[in-house]
């Protein structure tokens, strides 16, 4: 029950957060140690927009018409996903190429990038240390 809690939900995905923010924060430390290797072709890492994906989709679920499925073999209309069954994707970025040598790395663009990682990795410790006093302010009431 508790585990299912909204409060439980929104510690899980700050710490899927924090997860995907130390990967990202690798492949950027990648990008930026090969700007000078030639045909290297930066990464970035997708999950953000899966996970609005998944989210929308549980939420207009229940507007739906579940579909009558009669023999096993049918396949379902809809198959409802769980934000735990997202994961994040890094993806190598071959359609640009920003020098003559087939390098696609944009080492300004990297320390941006660099720096915004830094200040949503700060935002979700924040959060997530808020909740965890708010958890322990609730459990001593009790």
């Amino acid at each position: 029950m508790f585990e299912q809690s909204s409060t439980m939900r929104l510690n899980y995905l700050l710490e899927r957060g924090l997860d995907v923010e130390m990967l990202r924060r690798r492949v950027i430390a990648n990008n930026i140690a090969n700007v000078d290797v030639p045909h290297f072709k930066r990464s970035e890492v997708n999950f953000e927009s899966e996970l609005r994906r998944v989210i929308e989709y549980n939420n207009s679920l229940d507007s739906r018409y579940p579909g009558r499925i009669t023999d096993p073999r049918h396949i379902p209309f809809y198959v409802e996903r769980d934000i735990r069954s997202v994961n994040p994707r890094v993806h190598l970025d071959y359609n640009t190429t920003m020098r003559n040598d087939g390098n696609n790395v944009d080492i300004e663009k990297e320390i941006v990038d660099a720096s915004k990682n830094q200040m949503r990795y700060n935002a979700f410790v924040a959060s997530l240390s808020h909740n965890f006093r708010m958890l322990k302010i609730a459990l001593r009431q009790v």
